[in-house]
């Protein structure tokens, strides 16, 4: 099997998660940085996508708390349309809420002194495997069903 990428956009970066290649657990990768009003890194993930042996994307939907869309959930949204149609590959959309809590739990959890950019790097990156977790295991739901 081929693995998974997710990908937890954000204004200043963009945490990247992967899947092992039989799709159980997911991991953080790595954080690339985007400049304030720049576009997003898509090359970049592309080449990730290539490296790694990724079939499909996961896109982390950043919706209100009601639910709702709103204006970043929207440019998120569009965002994962362009980036399909440049990858070639099935982007799959997942809600994100509360991931970025869950992933700064875990990464104070561990205790490890870090600068405050790489506490922000490994919150970003986690957020991104909390939310591909839960897509994995939607997944074997769906299709032991």
């Amino acid at each position: 099997m081929s693995r998974i990428l997710a990908i937890d956009l954000g204004e200043k970066r963009v945490g990247i998660a992967i899947s092992d290649p039989t799709r159980t657990i997911a991991r953080p990768l790595t954080t690339l940085p985007r400049r304030a009003g720049k576009r997003v890194p898509v090359q970049r993930i592309l080449e990730l996508c290539a490296e790694h042996d990724v079939s499909e994307l996961v896109v982390g939907l950043p919706l209100a708390l009601s639910g709702e869309d709103t204006d970043w959930t929207r440019e998120v949204r569009a965002f994962a349309a362009r980036l399909a149609a440049r990858a070639g590959r099935p982007v799959h959309l997942i809600d994100e809420r509360f991931s970025s809590v869950v992933a700064e739990r875990a990464v104070r959890s561990i205790g490890l002194g870090r600068s405050a950019r790489e506490e922000r790097d490994r919150v970003d990156a986690g957020a991104a495997a909390v939310f591909l977790q839960a897509f994995l295991e939607r997944s074997r739901t769906v299709n032991d069903a």
